[in-house]
């Protein structure tokens, strides 16, 4: 298989025309779907080893599942046009049929069969009674009828037939996917090469977590969350390190980082002051948009391009980094890695809080599902506040416009797993 690779975005893609000031969520993920597409190349793979992979081609079903019609249950088999309504008295044939062992013989109208579940069901027999509908001798089974035709029965390709695409390209393969493949005889296929994703933390206020500092200094929380966000994601999550305030170190570190990695993911210095040197390489070496998104937690999202390689300027703040992570990154990566552009699942439940929401921005509240299937929000929206990340077990979204939310009514929530 062709290991080509499809070619790098454009530096231009994300620019914004004139005039554009706050965008909406909705519109600014319209316009990021709209200027994405894969970016990673592609390979042929063993079954065994494309677990978290996706998919590049529809894999085609190379043998019909089941592949011949057999039976559901232990039971007898026989022709239905031979029974009647009232209770049905038929002689047995000799032998039986099992699973991996087949009669040999046509069941002759008017007889039947002693069959197993999964048992191919032999010449002259198209419908099976449960064995516990039924009483025998050894020589005659009896039943009540009328049984309806093919009853008990499996038809050949029911599940899925030869021929047909037994999972579509852009489907990332876990256990149920790969049980189907190997169902319908397929052993191999081709999968899109793991996307590359490198996080680089900055700033002079940012240290590794432990390291001996005084309180003047931040130990750094996006790095490693983002790491093991992507792992998640099953990205192939590269370490960028941290790089100071220094554009000469700065602009070295992302040379080094787009040949690389297919997309890099920073935090911090993605605004417009002196020391935002993330946002100040991308106007002046790369290209940059600083998107305006309306939304609560997070400001302007820094998007552009180094040499070929996608960048997300992410916000400092561990709370808005994730929020951007899981809303704009989470669907351009699946985009970009060639899953396609993805939707987080989402679940209208009842408030287990109040709150007045002013119109002008969507919001994300970090949430958590009771016992009763309500969603309460963490006790403070204080973007500082980390530990409401690990509190939480998703996210409550207030549409744009104004609202005043009272105990009760829906809402919608978005469970971190929904993102994966």
């Amino acid at each position: 298989m062709s290991g080509l690779t499809p070619p790098r975005l454009k530096n231009d893609c994300f620019a914004l025309p004139a005039g554009v000031d706050w965008t909406p969520v909705d519109e600014a993920l319209q316009r990021l779907r709209s200027r994405l597409h894969r970016v990673v190349g592609r390979e042929r793979r063993l079954l065994s080893a494309v677990t978290g992979r996706v998919l590049a081609e529809d894999a085609i079903a190379l043998r019909s599942n089941p592949p011949a019609a057999n039976s559901a249950v232990d039971g007898y088999g026989f022709a239905h046009a031979a029974t009647r309504e009232g209770d049905q008295h038929l002689p047995l044939v000799d032998g039986r049929a099992a699973a991996g062992a087949p009669a040999h013989a046509s069941v002759p109208f008017g007889s039947a069969i002693r069959i197993l579940t999964g048992a191919l069901l032999p010449d002259g027999v198209d419908t099976v009674v449960l064995e516990e509908d039924t009483a025998t001798d050894g020589s005659h089974v009896a039943f009540a009828g009328p049984i309806k035709p093919s009853a008990n029965t499996r038809k050949a390709g029911e599940d899925v037939a030869a021929g047909d695409v037994a999972i579509p390209a852009g489907t990332r393969l876990g256990p149920p996917e790969i049980a189907l493949l190997a169902a319908t005889g397929v052993t191999e296929v081709d999968v899109h090469v793991p996307i590359r994703v490198g996080v680089l933390s900055t700033g002079d206020e940012i240290v590794e977590a432990g390291s001996g500092f005084g309180t003047d200094k931040t130990f750094d929380a996006n790095r490693p969350m983002l790491l093991a966000l992507l792992a998640e994601w099953q990205c192939d999550a590269v370490d960028l390190g941290h790089v100071q305030d220094d554009r000469g170190k700065l602009r070295a570190r992302l040379d080094e980082a787009a040949a690389e990695v297919d997309v890099i993911l920073t935090s911090g210095g993605a605004s417009a002051g002196d020391e935002d040197h993330v946002s100040a390489l991308l106007g002046e070496v790369g290209s940059r948009a600083d998107w305006r998104i309306a939304l609560k937690p997070g400001r302007p999202l820094a998007l552009g391009v180094w040499k070929g390689c996608p960048v997300f300027g992410l916000p400092g703040n561990p709370v808005a980094a994730l929020v951007c992570t899981l809303i704009f990154a989470r669907p351009a990566l699946a985009a970009l890695s060639g899953e396609g552009w993805s939707t987080p699942i989402a679940f209208t439940v009842p408030a287990a809080f109040e709150k007045l929401k002013k119109p002008g921005r969507r919001e994300y509240l970090r949430a958590r599902l009771t016992s009763e299937g309500h969603a309460e929000v963490f006790k403070s929206e204080g973007s500082g506040r980390i530990s409401g990340l690990a509190w939480a077990d998703g996210l409550v979204e207030l549409e744009d416009g104004g609202r005043e939310v009272r105990r009760g009514d829906p809402v919608r929530y978005l469970p971190y797993v929904g993102f994966r």
